[in-house]
């Protein structure tokens, strides 16, 4: 895995955003993440006129890790259109939880944190393989 630079981090986060589609809320937001093969995936949110269909900066970049050739998440780094750090909401730490390494780093407004502190007892596809099998039969 290469060794983590937040202000390249940073930098692309701030790329995707300006390419956000935010004509209703005016609200961009652009998101990066280091891959454990050292690539960097980004996303921007997308709005939609049917409001609930609009995808947020972090479906766009998990969405770029698979274009791109899977892999897990090392790193994390989100900003809104004044280039301040956003913590995802919980939705998107769950997306981004399935996608992570164990451990993956968080910029986020309180200082750096772990996904499993950002999201703790989380829910995901080990919790799936340990369930297989383990169903009582009547």
């Amino acid at each position: 895995m290469s060794e983590i630079n937040w202000d390249d981090l940073k930098l692309a986060a701030i790329a995707a955003m300006k390419n956000a589609y935010a004509p209703y809320s005016h609200f961009p937001v652009g998101a990066a993440a280091l891959v454990n093969d050292g690539r960097v995936v980004s996303g921007c949110n997308v709005e939609n006129a049917s409001y609930g269909v609009g995808l947020c900066a972090e479906c766009g970049l998990v969405s770029n890790l698979s274009m791109t050739g899977g892999g897990k998440l090392v790193a994390f780094y989100c900003v809104d259109g004044a280039e301040n750090i956003l913590m995802p909401c919980g939705r998107c730490r769950q997306l981004l939880f399935e996608h992570s390494a164990p451990g993956m780093l968080l910029q986020t407004v309180s200082g750096l944190k772990t996904i499993e502190e950002v999201l703790p007892d989380a829910f995901g596809p080990r919790d799936l393989l340990e369930g297989f099998g383990n169903e009582q039969r009547n």
